[in-house]
């Protein structure tokens, strides 16, 4: 019992080290190629969570984990990911039907405008309803 129990303990410290370590490693890059590379972090964290609840995924949808061992380290700066290059796509896509059709302000970023939104197309799914 003590064993099995030092054991897990164990265990359960050495994943937890490992995880702060490869936290520390991961680069601190962007790759912003559609987005304004000025953003903050606040801002791109506020956005990116509003694509979560839009398209109803999570991170790991379009970003791979910077250590495969641990699947919540992800490599925001990967393009690894082949959904990350289709979320660039949907997002110009996006910017070009509002600068086209709707009122746009050339003095605001492209990601504050709100007429079309992920969620007009996706309502909550990772792939648009087909109807």
């Amino acid at each position: 019992m003590f064993l099995k129990r030092n054991t897990t303990l164990v265990a359960a410290s050495l994943t937890l080290i490992t995880g702060l370590i490869a936290t520390l490693q991961q680069p601190n890059e962007r790759n912003l190629l559609v987005l304004p590379k000025d953003i903050s972090d606040e801002q791109l964290d506020s956005l990116m969570q509003t694509y979560n609840k839009a398209l109803g995924v999570q991170c790991n949808f379009c970003h791979v984990p910077f250590d495969k061992t641990i699947p919540d380290s992800l490599d925001y700066a990967s393009d690894k990911e082949p959904m990350k290059t289709e979320a660039r796509k949907m997002m110009e896509m996006t910017i070009h039907l509002n600068k086209t059709y709707f009122w746009y302000d050339s003095t605001r970023p492209p990601y504050l405008l709100n007429a079309v939104k992920c969620k007009t197309c996706h309502q909550g799914e990772a792939f648009p309803p087909e109807d």
